[in-house]
Order: C-alpha cells, then sequence, then structure tokens
C-alpha cells in the first residue's frame, strides 16, 4: 500500500527535500542542492515567493520509504492578475512505479479543482527564475546548480497519465576556444559611439548589489512577451539577489547602459559549482563551503544564468557589446566552456544572439500539462 503524506514539521520537510539523495545516489551527473537552502525555499518566512503563493508538499511512502515526492504550487499573482487558472506542481521525484506517480498527481488535482483551476503544468517552480521541465534528452550530461535532473522515465509516466507536452526548452553549451574577439570588440566600439552607449562592469558584488533592481526591472520587460511569464516583484528581487550574488563572480556581469545611463542589456554569468555540489553532498559545513571557493576560484566551465535587452533596442547590437566585455573577462580566466540555462524554444530571439558561437545541443526538457475536468 502507497501511503500519500502532507508536509507539516521539519522532520517531515527533510525526507522530502533528501528523497532525491537516495533516488539518485548512483548517478554521476545529478547534483546535489544544499539541504538547508533547499529546506528554506519552503518557508515562508525566508522565501518571499510563498506571499503570494499557495504551496503544499507531499511525499509517498511505501513500506516505510519515502518512495516519491511533489510540490503544490498557486501562484496567485498568475491566476489573478494574468487571469492564467493552472496549478503548478515542481520538485517532483518519484522511483519507477506507475501507481505512486498517480497517487501524488491525484492529489495536485484535488487541490486543483478545490481552488477552482482548470488545468495543472510541471514540473516547474514558482516563478521563471526557478528550475523548470523534465528532462527529456541528455541524460548521460552532468546537471548543473539551477536545473533539475530525472531518470527517463519520468516522460512515460507523464505520458501514460495523458499529459500532453506544454513548453519545450533547450539547453545549449558552446566553447570559447574559437571565438574571435576582435570581432566584437569592433562591433562593440562602432555600436557604443553609433547609439553612445556603454558597457559596465564589475569588480565588487556589492557594486552588482546596487543596480540588480534595476535590472530585473528590465528582466521583467525583456521577457514580459513570453507567454508563460509571470514578472519579478520587489520582494522576490531581494530574495534573488540574497541567493545568488554570493554564487557570482562580479568580473562575469556587464550591464550597457544608454545615454541616460538607464540598463539596456545585461548578462550574467555564473562559474559552474557542479562538481563542487556533488562532493558536498548538501552540506555546507563543515568542508563544504571549501568545495564552493575552489571551483569559484578555479573555474574552468560557466553558466550563462541571465541575458536580456530592452526591447527598444534589440535590433542596435547591445549583444555585440555584452560579448565583447564578457569574452575578455572571460578568456583572462582561461574559461573553456559555457553552459546556457534552458531556453524556450519559441524564444527565437534569444536562440539568435548565439548563432556566431556555434552551440552544441546540449540538453531537452520539457513541461507537462492536462486539464483538470
Amino acid at each position: 500500500m502507497i501511503e500519500l503524506k502532507e508536509i507539516k514539521n521539519d522532520s517531515d520537510l527533510k525526507k522530502f527535500v533528501t528523497f532525491p539523495f537516495k533516488l539518485y545516489k548512483k548517478s554521476k551527473y545529478w547534483i546535489p542542492p544544499i539541504i538547508n537552502e533547499e529546506m528554506n525555499n519552503f518557508k515562508s518566512d525566508i522565501n518571499p515567493s510563498l506571499k503570494d503563493s499557495s504551496i503544499s508538499l507531499f511525499i509517498a511512502i511505501k513500506d516505510n520509504e519515502v518512495v516519491g515526492r511533489i510540490a503544490a504550487i498557486i501562484n496567485w499573482i498568475e491566476v489573478n492578475n494574468y487571469k492564467v487558472r493552472k496549478i503548478r506542481f515542481g520538485w517532483f521525484d518519484v522511483i519507477n512505479d506507475i501507481n505512486v506517480t498517480k497517487l501524488l498527481i491525484n492529489r495536485i488535482k484535488e487541490i486543483g479543482k478545490a481552488n477552482k483551476l482548470e488545468y495543472m503544468e510541471g514540473p516547474m517552480g514558482f516563478s521563471n527564475l526557478d528550475k523548470v521541465g523534465v528532462l527529456t534528452d541528455g541524460f548521460d550530461k552532468i546537471g548543473t546548480m539551477v536545473t533539475w535532473y530525472n531518470h527517463p522515465y519520468y516522460s512515460s509516466h507523464f505520458e501514460k497519465l495523458n499529459f500532453k507536452i506544454e513548453k519545450q526548452y533547450e539547453e545549449k553549451q558552446f566553447s570559447f576556444k574559437n571565438i574571435d574577439k576582435n570581432y566584437y570588440y569592433r562591433m562593440s566600439k562602432i555600436i557604443q559611439k553609433r547609439y553612445d552607449f556603454k558597457a559596465v562592469n564589475f569588480d565588487k558584488i556589492e557594486d552588482v548589489r546596487n543596480n540588480m533592481n534595476e535590472m530585473f526591472d528590465l528582466f521583467n520587460r525583456s521577457y514580459s512577451s513570453l507567454s508563460s511569464f509571470v514578472e519579478i516583484n520587489d520582494i522576490q528581487k531581494e530574495y534573488m539577489k540574497n541567493k545568488y550574488l554570493r554564487f557570482m563572480n562580479p568580473k562575469f556581469i556587464t550591464f550597457v547602459l544608454d545615454k541616460n545611463n538607464d540598463i539596456i542589456g545585461f548578462a550574467v554569468i555564473m562559474p559552474s559549482y557542479a562538481k563542487a555540489l556533488q562532493k558536498m553532498k548538501g552540506k555546507l559545513y563543515p568542508f563544504g563551503f571549501l568545495h564552493l571557493f575552489n571551483a569559484r576560484k578555479y573555474v574552468k566551465n560557466v553558466i550563462l544564468y541571465l541575458i536580456g535587452v530592452h526591447p527598444d533596442h534589440q535590433n542596435k547590437g547591445v549583444t555585440a557589446i555584452l560579448f565583447s566585455s564578457l569574452i575578455q573577462n572571460l578568456k583572462e580566466k582561461n574559461i573553456e566552456d559555457c553552459i546556457r540555462t534552458p531556453e524556450l524554444i519559441e524564444n527565437e530571439s534569444v536562440d539568435k544572439i548565439w548563432k556566431n558561437f556555434n552551440p552544441t545541443l546540449r540538453k531537452k526538457r520539457c513541461t507537462y500539462k492536462k486539464d483538470l475536468n
């Protein structure tokens, strides 16, 4: 018999968070989260996303062992302001037993119907800056700290339960070895002179922090046309800054300003902590933080976390300015490869940005949708 248990205390929350450590114990490609920080994601006094969302967490138990988990999420801004009557589900992990998946999904359906919603979609987090999607291709490549990993059978479970693919994402990778930095340098100079733009680089993370709110405002404008987008509010901006800035190298962040010193473009690249997180096994102390420190100091691969250009300037070569600055800084550090975070296939404008970098497809993932009736 399979029992479904709702998470109500820290002891059970830890079981929810640590279940993947057992599920992927033998995997060379899964990236563990930092356990305490993952638990904080689900605490309303720490994560401001919960102020605008309802969340219920569940674990499935069989023979006194956790065999699955799922989060039911209702983003009320999405429902009330954007009129998208959707219940999200995320943090979905399960053994290869369709009955466990069915039990977890049925609970999402019950919550959605009780709140008069129309359909469910997932896996996804609270916002567009959270992890997203079931991995469907690229199981033999190591993950990143900003993506979920899963076993190949996940997709078949959703298909057997009559889910349909809703959104598709691609994760691509490119090398810096063969990029002609002189080309981007020349283009950058021409564009800066023509439009009175300028690149801004940083030496201190606090200088980045002081400009992050304006960057998030531009992020909201840059991605507002995407069908699945829900803007980041002021409280979430502060949370994201506190959560991610300590993992950043300020030299890997570039803004482009117009003649009025307004931000019209940004690129945020972060070191890859994949190997470090695997060594840490979810624990920051006593020695886990040293693995993070070494990964940042001796970084060879990076992740393109965010990039955006103001809609009014998307055909003016702003990305050439961003690339010229970043390529120079990354080559000075002998960075070899860059992995792009999952990008919607429908977002063709972002894909075109990278055509001269000769990117290769690394992973594919998707979200699944099902009506609640």
